[in-house]
């Protein structure tokens, strides 16, 4: 089977998705890629998640050409072949529709960072893209969504902010390897939540000091991150 180890991972990574209730019947996908080959394993698109096996990941190239599997890939494709294109340290993509990620979506609200807990993984607001055009929706619809994600963070770092919201649409997260992806779906929607509850109690509030974001972004990201265990030599 063509590259059996990342349609395992990437199978794994759609399954996290149903484990931490991220997901509903067939909503959701996750890929990975692998760079060397130019090849992008992707969920199938409209497969219940209790049907799905390895064998069943589709295959593509950069072009979305299917290069191995049976069935036809996730509607989502293209969106994360752009994703792959502009965000060359990514090496995997998740999409859910996530009760509060994808409420801030709808509502076009960035998540503002109100705590040290959403200060671990992202490095300041997750943002929410501009709205798409009419042609853009009529046209290239899934192709356009990747481009309105890379065009919202031009001046942003997407290692550091490894997540968005599309406006109306819903959250998209990546990370190093398909199960990091999802791993970034799960805390994107734990913090969504905790800002959704904090903004219900003071509506006022207001975005953490930036000394104690970088304290506590740097110290688990970065060459002189300090949490956790070193590695083994």
């Amino acid at each position: 089977m063509l590259l059996q180890t990342l349609r395992e991972e990437v199978l794994e990574a759609n399954l996290e998705l149903v484990r931490r209730g991220l997901v509903l019947y067939t909503f959701g996908n996750v890929s990975g890629i692998d760079r060397d080959r130019g090849l992008v394993a992707i969920k199938p698109s409209g497969v219940a998640y209790e049907e799905l096996t390895a064998e069943k990941m589709v295959v593509t190239d950069l072009t979305g050409k299917i290069v191995d599997g049976a069935l036809r890939p996730s509607s989502d494709l293209d969106t994360h072949l752009e994703l792959y294109k502009h965000f060359a340290n990514i090496g995997g993509v998740a999409h859910t529709h996530s009760e509060y990620a994808t409420a801030w979506a709808q509502a076009e609200r960035e998540i503002p960072c109100l705590g040290t807990t959403h200060a671990d993984y992202f490095y300041g607001p997750v943002p929410v893209t501009s709205r798409l055009s009419a042609a853009a929706i009529t046209g290239e619809y899934e192709r356009e969504t990747g481009v309105a994600i890379w065009r919202r963070f031009a001046e942003l770092d997407p290692d550091s902010i490894p997540a968005v919201l599309v406006a109306g649409h819903g959250p998209f997260s990546w990370g190093a390897s398909a199960g990091e992806a999802a791993h970034n779906a799960a805390l994107l929607e734990y913090v969504a939540r905790m800002a959704s509850h904090t903004m219900s109690v003071n509506g006022e509030s207001g975005p953490l000091q930036q000394a104690l974001l970088d304290r506590h972004f740097l110290r688990k990201h970065g060459s002189h991150a300090t949490y956790g265990q070193a590695k083994a030599g």
